[in-house]
């Protein structure tokens, strides 16, 4: 017998994601960022989360530059210990990936946002599947790292910035 499943959404709101992005500096290579706290899915066991939010630059950002949002996962989990790749812990702080090379193989691109000389505009980071960023499974474990070369701070209020998720699950028909 087979069992038929459509897409169900829990009646909660979204859920923030803990990583502090007010005032965050720029960094021409790309590689110092800020590493978000990570979700863990071992209790929920949901199939995906949608990832979106929105991000503001500081003062007179230079045109023509990057936001960038990355997710990254444990390497392996033993004993519910996780081993994470590079610099990433699984909280959030502030972090510089070793490489260029390093970030390309240890995180997944979320979204690159090319930027304008607009002071305090907001870009938005459109829903995305984190399940597929992963070959299409949610891993247990997962983080965002966000990177800019902006050339100024990120905008310095903390309720300008906002990421989160929306859980999605399963439901039998």
């Amino acid at each position: 017998m087979t069992t038929a499943f459509k897409t169900s959404y829990p009646a909660s709101d979204t859920v923030a994601l803990n990583c502090t992005l007010a005032s965050l500096a720029s960094d021409t290579n790309l590689l110092a960022g800020r590493e978000s706290d990570a979700v863990d899915n071992r209790t929920n066991l949901d199939l995906d989360h949608l990832l979106s939010g929105s991000i503001r630059v500081g003062t007179s950002p230079t045109a023509s530059t990057t936001i960038e949002v990355w997710a990254f996962a444990p390497l392996k989990i033993v004993s519910g210990t996780p081993t994470w790749p590079d610099v990433f812990d699984g909280s959030e702080s502030a972090e510089t990936v070793t490489s260029l090379n390093v970030k390309y193989a240890a995180c997944r691109p979320i979204c690159s946002i090319t930027v304008d000389s607009t002071t305090g505009r907001d870009y938005a980071v459109p829903p995305t599947s984190i399940a597929s960023l992963f070959g299409g499974s949610l891993p247990q474990l997962w983080g965002v790292f966000v990177v800019h070369n902006t050339g100024v701070n990120l905008d310095s209020t903390g309720g300008n910035h906002y990421l989160h998720y929306q859980r999605v699950q399963a439901q039998g028909v």
